[in-house]
């Protein structure tokens, strides 16, 4: 497991700022962050909560059938 410092966040118990840790856990699929001023500790699960990309105009589409059609009309 390797432990990485996040900048710019403070501890939710002590208020230090930029002394938490992560630590990515792959055995119970977790983010574990740690405090090293006053040894908080939280547990965050990575299984649930993962983020979605968001869809936009570049995101590469399902499938050209699932692309929405459009009428482009040229105005002279």
């Amino acid at each position: 497991m390797k432990k990485r410092f996040i900048a710019g966040v403070t501890c939710p118990k002590c208020g230090a700022l930029d002394t938490i840790v992560a630590v990515n856990n792959e055995e119970e699929k977790a983010l574990i962050r740690e405090c090293v001023a006053c040894g908080f500790t939280d547990r965050i699960s990575t299984q649930v909560n993962s983020p979605k990309e968001l869809d936009t105009r570049v995101s590469p589409q399902k499938s050209e059938d699932e692309a929405p059609v459009q009428i482009v009309k040229i105005i002279e």
